[in-house]
This record gives C-alpha cells, sequence and structure tokens, in this order.
C-alpha cells in the first residue's frame, strides 16, 4: 500500500493519548489497526470512512502526498471571510469580556492544580496553569503530564481557555486544543487575603480516557508566582497518590468528593 496513508494515520493519532486510545474509541482491533500503521494492510471501504468520520477528514485528504496532508492539519483554515456579518455570539463574548475583566490582576501567574483525576479514579492529578493578560483579555493555558503506567509515553494535555471575574468568583472555560473533544468549566472562590496563596472551587468535565458520563470534581489552586522554572514545575506535575507527602492533609481534605448527610447540593470547601 502507498506510504503516505500510514503516514498520514500516524500523524492523525499523534494527537491523541495513545494508539490504544484511538482503537478504543473507533473500536477496532489493535493488532489490525497496527498493520493499517504499517502499512502492511489496507482498510476496507466501510472502515475508511468511519476513520474519516472520526478524525474528522474527507477521504481525498488522508490519501494525500504526507507532506501536503501534514501541511493541510496544520493551516486548514477556521476564520470566516471580512465581509462577514458579525455573530450574535461576538456581542455576548464583548459584553462579558467588559464585565468580568476588572479584579483579575492579581490572580495572575503559575498555578498548581489539584483534583481527582477524572480518566484515573483513586489518583490525584496536578496540572500546571498560567493566568496571563493580552490585549486587556484573561487567557490561560492548562498542561496535563500523564503517565499512568511507568512504561507508557509521557502524554502532554494542553487546554486553553479564557477567565472572567463575576462577583468575586472566577469564572473558567477551556478545551482541549489538541481534539477539541473536551470543555471544562472551573468555578474558583477567591479567599480575600492580600496575599493570593490557595483558589477554592468545582471543576466540571469529562473523563479523557473516552467515557461520556459528565462529572464534577472539588479543586484547588496553588498559587506559585508570576515567574516559575517552567520545566521543574511541568516535572513535578502528573498523577499522586492519595496518601502521597506531595499532597498536604489540608489539601487533600480539600478535594475529597465526598458529601456529608446534611448537604443537598456537592459543593466546594473553604480552603486557605
Amino acid at each position: 500500500m502507498h506510504e503516505d496513508f500510514p503516514r498520514n494515520l500516524r500523524l492523525l493519532c499523534s494527537y491523541y493519548k495513545s494508539i490504544a486510545e484511538v482503537c478504543r474509541r473507533l473500536d477496532v482491533n489493535r493488532p489490525q489497526f497496527n498493520r493499517y500503521l504499517n502499512g502492511t494492510s489496507k482498510p476496507s471501504a466501510h472502515k475508511m470512512i468511519r476513520f474519516c468520520d472520526f478524525f474528522g477528514v474527507e477521504m481525498h485528504e488522508i490519501m494525500l502526498p504526507h507532506d501536503q496532508f501534514q501541511r493541510l492539519i496544520k493551516v486548514r483554515s477556521r476564520s470566516q471571510p471580512d465581509d462577514a456579518p458579525e455573530l450574535l455570539e461576538l456581542s455576548h463574548l464583548q459584553k462579558l469580556h467588559q464585565q468580568g475583566s476588572e479584579g483579575l490582576a492579581k490572580y495572575l501567574g503559575y498555578y498548581f492544580e489539584h483534583y481527582q483525576s477524572m480518566a484515573c479514579p483513586g489518583k490525584i492529578l496536578r496540572t500546571l496553569v498560567r493566568l496571563e493578560e493580552r490585549e486587556d483579555k484573561i487567557y490561560y493555558q492548562r498542561t496535563e503530564r500523564l503517565q499512568e503506567h511507568p512504561d507508557d509515553k509521557i502524554f502532554h494535555g494542553i487546554y486553553l481557555g479564557m477567565a472572567y471575574f463575576l462577583h468575586d468568583r472566577i469564572f473558567m472555560v477551556d478545551y482541549e486544543s489538541l481534539t477539541g473533544n473536551e470543555i471544562t468549566q472551573t468555578i474558583l472562590f477567591p479567599s480575600f487575603k492580600n496575599r493570593v496563596s490557595r483558589l477554592t472551587g468545582l471543576k466540571l468535565g469529562v473523563s479523557g480516557s473516552g467515557e461520556r458520563m459528565p462529572c464534577c470534581a472539588r479543586v484547588v489552586y496553588e498559587h506559585l508566582g508570576q515567574s516559575i522554572d517552567k520545566l521543574r514545575a511541568l516535572s513535578m506535575c502528573g498523577l499522586y497518590d492519595q496518601h502521597s507527602p506531595e499532597i498536604d492533609t489540608a489539601l487533600l481534605n480539600a478535594i475529597s468528593n465526598n458529601m456529608s448527610d446534611d448537604e443537598w447540593h456537592f459543593r466546594a470547601r473553604h480552603f486557605y
């Protein structure tokens, strides 16, 4: 089989956590899928349609020369024409930007985010988050560093989003930038101390493992400062056991997802 198809297929798979995840989502036998990746076997027309629908490409595109396909995937235009009418949602977003940008300046910088992992139940996930101001708007990047097993390849998930400060709460919405398959919402309840140390709240999202059920978890943001050693901070991100010495007792209690008998709603916990 022509070598471009397997190379294009490998490129598309690289945007996912692992080949195993792609096979699981496609419900395809892993050894057979490896033969497609190696170019020793060609998918049937029916499977080819399924693959194209899954990866969001056209049949003729996935058969293009690899260099051309690579450029297509990287630079596929998503912009609207200059003469297109202003979309209604843009006016809503502009109003939200105007109302929600003031008050966030003291919270800019880097954070460790901690919560009970949705993809790996029983583990605590620590990620690196950076809030920054650009053109009078507050943007943030959340970086996951996952390695479920010692022999697994380290996976870096990049989530991009915007933050708003409304009525003494920080509202955050982001999306998984590599696949676009996830949107996560977080609401943080800041302390009113002059020095920002830790923020507590709730996170709503879905597991990156492919499970469709939404879930909610308590979350704590630990402020690291405006300037940090990013490589060292990223090396400290990942999955932790519940009783890891890296996670102090107060933080563990704040992100525990239990509920008392007198609680009718799943609520964040005060934590300073």
